[in-house]
């Protein structure tokens, strides 16, 4: 808690947890895991921390519990979140759930997102073992036991970039950007954020990506106009 805080908000925040005390408590167990990934358990109404009157998350001892069984029965289940959401709103009404093993949804006939171990996404990427270890180093990706397609489509890139002289470490700067742009959206999706029906979180949802779109669309457009500047 800042020194600025109303004796209300430390009042009222006493003996919740910020996210970042959430993510300390929970990656241990859950490696994965990010401030960006807890806030789209919220939008898809897995949890819902109070607010501070600055605007911050606080969460309660039960939210934490509610997070490590929401992100226990994803990993070891591989439930959607529609289905935990209903588990755990049974759970919290007294009712008795069927088993999670009973819920897993049934093979599906459309393939599975490929994963990636090291030495397959270095293969699919084209890349040398030191990029890979250079970008993960730079926090441009996350060391895991296996990796996504995106993964493998941001450290391709980084192999092309990397034949002109831009490392890794070059691009920290675009991360941050990133990150920055990921809290822009979150403000201005606030006041859908705070609510915890249905319809406000299928519009945060959808508006979400339009959002990233258009904030696509304006980088792109910055950087012709300024390459335009040094190639007439």
């Amino acid at each position: 808690m800042t020194a600025g805080a109303s004796p209300r908000e430390r009042s009222s925040s006493a003996g919740m947890l910020s996210i970042g005390q959430v993510l300390a408590r929970l990656t241990p167990e859950f490696p994965g895991l990010t401030a960006s990934k807890l806030r789209f358990l919220e939008v898809q109404g897995i949890v819902t921390p109070s607010r501070t009157e600055s605007g911050y998350r606080k969460f309660s001892p039960a939210d934490l519990e509610r997070l490590r069984l929401a992100l226990t029965l994803q990993r070891d289940h591989y439930l959607p979140h529609s289905v935990i959401r209903d588990y755990l709103a049974d759970l919290e009404a007294g009712r008795d759930p069927a088993s999670p093993a009973s819920m897993a949804p049934p093979p599906s006939i459309v393939a599975t997102p490929r994963r990636y171990r090291r030495d397959e996404l270095l293969a699919a990427a084209g890349a040398a073992p030191q990029l890979l270890n250079d970008a993960i180093s730079t926090g441009m990706l996350t060391a895991s036991e296996t990796y996504g397609e995106n993964a493998v489509t941001l450290l391709r890139s980084m192999v092309a970039l990397d034949r002109h002289g831009i490392e890794p470490r070059h691009l920290r700067a675009l991360k941050q950007s990133a990150e920055r742009e990921v809290a822009l959206i979150e403000s201005a999706m606030s006041s859908l954020l705070r609510r915890t029906d249905a319809a406000s979180r299928a519009k945060a949802s959808e508006l979400a990506p339009e959002l990233a779109r258009r904030l696509d669309d304006v980088r792109a457009s910055l950087v012709r106009t300024a390459l335009a500047a040094i190639i007439p």
